[in-house]
């Protein structure tokens, strides 16, 4: 089988939704913001990480998709309940920051070192992509402005820090066990 072939591009995308979808289910409820911190965020980066930027968005649009008959988003909901909610911006963000996260890392260099800052940098872009995304729908659906909707990103920069660094040792992990992944073959 080619690596870059339809069936090895719809398993790897299958796997990764698979991933998403069990991650969804670890959720922990912050306060009253009605936005729980989750790892399914930190999941989708990891995706396009490893599987570059057009196969991680398959996997966000699968994901969401999926979402549309089962209660696969974390919490048990559904694709069209986060779509009608102040949500709708995150949800957006699941397909957009796998995408600039693999466009940017699949641009890393062979070794380690250098793997890891553009795989950092890849991740920080997709988290920013995901902020981004999700303050504009807190502005649209909540009506909140500008500063209020940026700073409603404040409790989970932490979290998804760390989410992030251990998306990144995964990711190197991966790509240098398999660096065909990236088209590379072994050295």
């Amino acid at each position: 089988m080619q690596k870059n072939s339809v069936a090895t591009t719809i398993a790897y995308v299958a796997v990764f939704t698979a991933l998403v979808i069990v991650l969804a289910f670890v959720s922990i409820p912050v306060g009253t913001a009605g936005v729980p911190i989750v790892l399914q965020n930190a999941a989708l980066i990891l995706s396009g990480l490893i599987l570059g930027g057009k196969r991680g968005g398959y996997v966000g649009l699968l994901f969401l998709f999926i979402g549309l008959a089962l209660p696969v988003l974390a919490g048990g909901g559904t694709t069209l309940r986060a779509l009608a909610g102040p949500t709708v911006g995150y949800i957006i963000g699941y397909v957009l920051s796998p995408i600039a996260a693999g466009a940017i890392a699949y641009r890393a260099p062979r070794g380690k070192g250098g793997m890891t800052v553009v795989f950092a940098i890849a991740a920080i872009v997709g988290l920013l992509v995901q902020y981004t995304c999700g303050a504009i729908g807190l502005m649209v659906r909540s009506g909140l402005d500008v500063g209020p909707a940026i700073a409603a990103q404040g409790p989970f920069v932490l979290v998804d820090t760390a989410k992030l660094i251990v998306a990144i040792i995964i990711a190197v992990g991966v790509h240098s066990a398999f660096p065909d992944l990236m088209g590379r073959k072994a050295s």
